[in-house]
């Protein structure tokens, strides 16, 4: 991914790789006005070391970020502030597993979450996904194929809304069942939800940790709905278990940025950020909505693809027998760029799959990447 990321930049290129949101919609002179003023005034204490937990005003604030989804019990003094989301999982990673532990995945899931998994030594047990989600029978089922082979399983890692790769969102009815499945197996439910609130009909679905404060520790992040180079995002983390969490990310990052915290924090407090994200979640509709209609009218027979109601991404499914990660380069060769399936699960086996990423291009530019990419998968599945 990382190469991928690097040839997305080449001149001429649509790139359909990066989940990356679409910062011209943001008041960017305004934006800039607000950090001057911080630094001008507050610079001895924007620019010094500040507080591991973060700030207590940016805190309580992501708390009404979180009652804005349905998480309504949230503390202050139970959120910490992390390097993005990203970090909080690996802080978490760090805290409750040793090497030898197995995590619980969706198949396919975040490449970054299994990049952490395997640098700490923790084994992957993944569980299918369908059209709504994990699916809980087969979870129930991994579970206690692990524990009579003997493994501990530490969480399940889950991104219940919008999951990158696959687009797709875990079933209301389902929810509550997936924390009760975990619950019953002594097992923690880390969820990871940065694209909640970019439901395009303006309704997030209620998260896993609304009704479930012990069991579940919740990620948040502001790179999706706000700024991603300011790399602040959060855990929810239970009462019983915040002082090991929050000790575990202090001896990560010591502190999270100050200056990067009061400008979130004047963002959520000076500007109308819910109109904001309003703004978003009909700019990501209409990109959506435009990949759907150019996948209907130039790929070949015998494809399928997800249909998400929300944030960043298409999950496109090939026949059998194609791997999709040579297609790569042949890609790249007409013009567009595209994430292999193989980088968002554990297995080494060839994936018939690939990631289409809708956020951070125009409507117009979406249509010619699929145009593009059309002839090539085209030809792969008659070399079959």
């Amino acid at each position: 991914m990382r190469d991928v990321f690097d040839i997305s930049l080449r001149p001429g290129l649509v790139s359909l790789a990066g989940g990356s949101p679409y910062l011209q919609s943001l008041p960017l002179e305004r934006l800039a006005a607000s950090a001057a003023k911080i630094i001008a005034e507050q610079g001895l204490t924007a620019l010094q070391y500040g507080g591991g937990q973060g700030t207590e005003e940016l805190r309580t604030q992501i708390c009404e970020v979180m009652a804005a989804e349905g998480i309504l019990d949230a503390k202050p003094e139970n959120v910490v502030i992390t390097a993005g989301s990203q970090s909080a999982q690996d802080v978490a990673t760090k805290v409750f597993c040793d090497p030898g532990d197995v995590v619980l995945v969706e198949d396919p899931t975040y490449v970054g979450a299994l990049n952490t998994f395997e640098a700490y030594q923790v084994e992957v047990g993944a569980v299918a996904m369908d059209d709504h989600g994990i699916i809980p029978d087969l979870l129930e089922a991994k579970i206690a194929a692990l524990r009579t082979a003997g493994k501990t399983i530490k969480f399940l890692y889950t991104i219940p809304s919008f999951n990158n790769p696959s687009g797709i969102t875990l079933a209301p009815e389902r929810r509550q069942q997936v924390v009760d499945i975990c619950r019953k197996a002594n097992i923690l439910v880390l969820e990871d939800n940065p694209y909640g609130l970019l439901r395009f009909d303006g309704h997030p679905l209620t998260p896993l940790r609304a009704e479930n404060p012990d069991d579940v520790i919740y990620m948040g992040s502001f790179s999706k709905i706000f700024a991603p180079g300011l790399r602040i995002g959060w855990a929810l983390v239970p009462a019983h278990l915040q002082r090991r969490y929050y000790l575990a990310s202090e001896a990560v990052t010591l502190c999270p940025p100050a200056l990067g915290q009061m400008l979130v924090s004047a963002y959520l407090r000076d500007y109308d950020w819910l109109g904001q994200i309003a703004t978003y979640r009909e700019l990501y509709r209409e990109r959506c909505e435009a990949m759907l209609a150019a996948l209907e009218q130039y790929m070949p027979e015998g494809l399928s693809w997800t249909r998400p109601e929300g944030g960043f991404f298409v999950w496109v499914t090939l026949p059998e027998g194609v791997d999709t990660y040579p297609l790569l380069q042949k890609a790249i060769d007409a013009g567009v760029v595209f994430i292999p399936g193989a980088a968002f699960t554990h297995s080494d086996e060839p994936s018939n799959k690939l990631r289409l990423a809708y956020s951070a291009m125009p409507p117009e530019a979406i249509e010619e990447g699929i145009r593009r990419l059309a002839p090539v998968l085209r030809e792969a599945i008659a070399a079959l």
